[in-house]
Order: structure tokens, then C-alpha cells, then sequence
């Protein structure tokens, strides 16, 4: 079987190449082919001797995940459902901004944390991509586009922010975020890559040590009961866990903030005391809020906030000093938006129906 060398970190491809009988430096060779120049054909890599890469070719292979679908959006949004095998399909976002190009990526096939707001938990989960199935998102994205006019590849920054959740990964999530960080792959700054959890206290830590990028955190309540309903492992990680892993986090993380993700649920969570209650939990917390106006799926209960309760709500956060956005509702054509984007799967037990899947954890 052929190693896909997209599942290679740096140690790891130097690793490998050791085992080869071949010097270290192949390796850096070979990541600047892989990810600077997007190729996947050794014969195309002319720096190196012509036996490596006829041995390559023979016992290795770049192979990113395959694209079933694109869609492209009014706004410029782009859309990719791309094949993870036995069924299983996930789907990455391209948003262009006059200033960026961010890119969303998946880290499972499905998400086993079944937060009540979230297509995707609905669904159940399936399995862990590897490192290849992230990274491949990221590779296939740029290949795809092409390069700007000034020869650079067109996306500034990558969000962890699609279908899973990515410290339920680690390993590969880890690697992967290597990837993107390494200057001789694709050089991008910890504050360029987020990684958003929904709480998981011992993995932040983990984070903190390892890799410590960019963090969002999916919140969406002000107090242990709400939550409890509306995110599950609330229950095993209650808020006052989670905000004493937040502030363990800052101490190393990229920027000196926690982006803590909350999305607007009518009647549920958006009243003016919710947001009173919630500037209270973090007032010992430097951070900025992103309020996202929840996007309604099939057998949802749930409906979305009201345009004049968000800014209500935005207010009070506000007053307090807190930086505040609202999520743009982005690709809303092809089905791109937060908690919005889905693609039709043959689910795991391979039945003849079909299952929704989210892009929103």
C-alpha cells in the first residue's frame, strides 16, 4: 500500500525519509513541491535525482480527498463536498474578502457531541478524518483556485470550524495544524489559524502545549443549566472548567483573546438578562463575542432571533467593553452559511436514504 504523504508532518516525511536510506533535507525538498507549489507528480519535482522519484512513485502518493460537488455563490462563496470514502462526506468553504481568503475545514465525518441547535449532531458520527482528509481540504482548496496575480496562494487563513469537533481529533488535528503553520509548507501565522471547540477542558490544555493557535469556543449560553441543553458535554465540562481552561489558554495562545461563538436562538438565549448574565461569566476573560443568527434545518425546534433582539442584545455587550460582531450570512444560495451548508450522504449502515449533513458544529 502506498503512503500517502500528505499524512506527513515535517518529522514525520523526515521520518520516513530516514527509513528510505535518503538525507533529511529530502524532506523539505519535497514539502516545498507538496505545498508551495501544489504538485503531486514526483516526475514534475526536477531538484530532486531522478531514482528517488522513481522510488516515490513506486511506494508513495499525494492524494487529497476527491471533490463530488462544487457550488459557487453570488457573493463569490465557494462550496466543495469532497468524498472521504465508505459513505462518508464532509464539505469545506472558501469566503473571499477584499483583505482575505478564509477557508473552513472539517475534522470528522459527522460529530458525536449532538448539540440541539446543529444539523451535524443529528446526524451521529462516523469517523475521524486523517491527517490527509485536513490538510487535503486546505491542498485541494488552493490547487483549485489557482494563484493570485502576485503569484501567492489565494487563501490567508483557515477556520476549524466545520463538521466535528477537532479536539476530538487531536493527533491529526495537530498535525495538520503543523501543516499549515510550517514555513516550508504553507508558512501562515498562528493568528491566521483558529481552531473552535466546543469545550473540551483537558484537549485546550493539550492545545496550549503543543500547538497553540488561534481559539474560538462555542458557548452559546450564559449558565450551566441552558447549556446543559443546548451543548451536552456541558455536563461533563461545566462553564467554570471551561472558563478557567480559557484563561490557562491565553497564556500562550497568538492572540489575547478568546473568540467565543454564540448563536442567536429566538426565545431561548438572546433575552437582554442572557446577555447581562453573560457579561458576568466573562468579566475576568478577555475575549470578543461572534453572534451567529442561527440558520433553521429540517425538525429543528429552534427559529432564528430577531434582527432587533440581536442588536439588543449586541447593546449590552457592548456597554461592557466587549468587542461584539454579527456573523454575515455568507453563500445563503448554495447552502453555505453557518449551520446551513449540507450535503446528501449515504449514511454508514449503507441504506438507500440519505442524511443532511452541517458544516456547523
Amino acid at each position: 500500500m502506498q503512503q500517502n504523504l500528505l499524512d506527513l508532518d515535517a518529522h514525520a516525511l523526515t521520518a520516513y525519509f530516514t527509513e528510505m536510506g535518503e538525507k533529511p533535507f529530502r524532506a523539505r525538498q519535497l514539502m516545498r513541491w507538496i505545498y508551495r507549489e501544489g504538485e503531486s507528480d514526483f516526475a514534475a519535482m526536477t531538484d530532486i535525482a531522478a531514482s528517488l522519484r522513481d522510488k516515490l512513485a513506486q511506494s508513495a502518493c499525494i492524494s487529497a480527498p476527491s471533490v463530488m460537488r462544487e457550488e459557487l455563490s453570488d457573493d463569490g462563496t465557494r462550496k466543495w463536498l469532497l468524498d472521504m470514502g465508505t459513505g462518508n462526506a464532509v464539505e469545506a468553504v472558501y469566503i473571499p474578502e477584499a483583505t482575505r481568503g478564509t477557508l473552513c475545514i472539517s475534522s470528522q465525518a459527522g460529530c458525536a457531541l449532538d448539540c440541539s441547535f446543529c444539523s451535524t449532531g443529528k446526524q451521529g458520527f462516523n469517523r475521524n478524518l486523517s491527517v490527509a482528509e485536513i490538510i487535503g481540504q486546505l491542498w485541494w482548496a488552493n490547487r483549485q483556485i489557482g494563484r493570485n496575480a502576485e503569484g501567492n496562494w489565494p487563501i490567508s487563513n483557515v477556520v476549524m470550524m466545520g463538521m466535528g469537533e477537532p479536539l476530538l481529533n487531536f493527533d491529526n488535528t495537530v498535525s495538520a495544524l503543523r501543516l499549515m503553520l510550517d514555513d516550508l509548507a504553507y508558512g501562515l501565522s498562528r493568528r491566521r489559524v483558529t481552531v473552535s471547540t466546543s469545550g473540551i477542558v483537558p484537549a485546550m490544555d493539550r492545545l496550549r502545549e503543543e500547538c497553540p493557535v488561534a481559539l474560538a469556543v462555542s458557548l452559546h449560553a450564559p449558565n450551566d443549566r441552558l447549556r446543559d441543553q443546548l451543548v451536552p458535554i456541558n455536563q461533563k465540562y461545566p462553564l467554570r472548567e471551561l472558563m478557567a481552561a480559557c484563561q490557562r489558554y491565553l497564556e500562550r495562545a497568538p492572540r489575547d483573546f478568546i473568540t467565543f461563538e454564540y448563536v442567536m436562538l429566538d426565545g431561548v438565549n438572546d433575552t437582554v438578562q442572557h446577555a447581562h448574565e453573560l457579561v458576568r461569566l466573562v468579566a475576568d476573560t478577555p475575549c470578543k463575542f461572534n453572534l451567529i443568527p442561527f440558520n433553521p434545518f429540517p425538525q429543528s425546534p429552534y427559529k432564528r432571533s430577531r434582527p432587533d433582539a440581536i442588536q439588543r442584545f449586541r447593546d449590552v455587550l457592548m456597554q461592557a467593553d466587549i468587542v461584539t460582531t454579527t456573523r454575515k450570512t455568507r453563500g445563503d444560495d448554495i447552502a453555505a452559511a453557518c449551520g446551513q451548508l449540507a450535503g446528501q450522504v449515504q449514511d454508514k449502515t449503507k441504506r438507500t436514504a440519505s442524511r443532511t449533513i452541517s458544516f456547523h458544529k
